[in-house]
């Protein structure tokens, strides 16, 4: 049963939505960097678990302001004096947010600048897709500021560039700026104009594959990371059962096989 996504509900997520099923969800609190508190959590936990079943095709996640996202609302976290309990229940809130984007089967491409830092660089690698712009810089500052990382850096990020290398960044504060971060891995496209104008180039490719394609690499794949290999091949035999046999998917088969479809072939630029 599809859903409808009501935008008037959400004060600190701007939603925008295009007749190619993208939909535009902006962080948008850029006096604040576009920090981090729970109710921009709670928001994201809102959008995310209604997506699949909203007909949204594809998200650009972006920030608005200077920056993508400076991770934790310190200020918040400070004056709320939280206890282990209490903070404990707010990072399994942002696991629940994350894993939403990451496991629930829409394409999720991050438009990321400027600072991508802490919780910031942990809701950029949630997204199955990341773009930096030539201002993007990474970090994660929790060891200088007492803290450790409580939004997934230890899956996911540790996942893009290594162990070490997070490591390394926690302990001493290391930055890494746009051009070196995209060679690392965190992120598959650098540009020099706008990230945001290039996910949006991609998340529009991305809205014209069939959903259940887009659910099965959206969400399986990220599945099967976390099996053994015996238990992923067997998993990835049962999807393909599924998604290669879809009725939707017999008229892009027939031009593939009567030649009319285009084919791959390289870039000539």
């Amino acid at each position: 049963m599809t859903q409808t996504i009501d935008t008037s509900q959400f004060e600190n997520l701007e939603i925008t939505s295009e007749d190619t099923g993208v939909w535009i969800v902006t962080l948008n609190r850029p006096n604040k960097r576009n920090a981090l508190d729970i109710a921009t959590i709670e928001e994201l936990v809102t959008f995310f678990s209604m997506a699949p079943r909203a007909d949204v095709r594809a998200v650009v996640l972006a920030g608005a302001g200077d920056h993508f996202c400076a991770g934790l609302d310190l200020v918040e976290h400070h004056s709320e004096d939280r206890s282990p309990a209490d903070f404990m229940h707010v990072c399994l809130r942002w696991h629940e947010a994350f894993n939403k984007m990451e496991y629930g089967g829409v394409p999720v491409i991050a438009a990321l600048h400027g600072a991508v830092v802490g919780g910031g660089l942990e809701l950029a690698s949630a997204a199955h897709v990341r773009v930096m712009d030539q201002t993007a810089y990474v970090a994660l500052p929790e060891g200088q500021r007492g803290l450790f990382t409580g939004g997934g850096a230890t899956i996911r990020v540790s996942d893009l560039v290594g162990k070490a290398r997070m490591i390394d960044m926690m302990l001493t504060g290391r930055v890494y700026k746009a051009e070196e971060a995209a060679e690392l891995g965190f992120a598959q496209y650098l540009v020099d104009g706008s990230s945001f104008d290039k996910a949006l180039e991609l998340a529009r490719r991305a809205a014209e594959n069939l959903p259940l394609s887009n659910f099965a690499i959206c969400s399986a794949v990220s599945h099967m990371t976390n099996m053994s290999a015996l238990d992923a091949a067997y998993a990835e035999a049962v999807v393909a059962g599924v998604v290669n046999t879809q009725v939707d998917a017999r008229e892009r088969l027939a031009a593939f096989a009567d030649k009319t479809a285009a084919r791959v072939r390289p870039d000539k630029d």
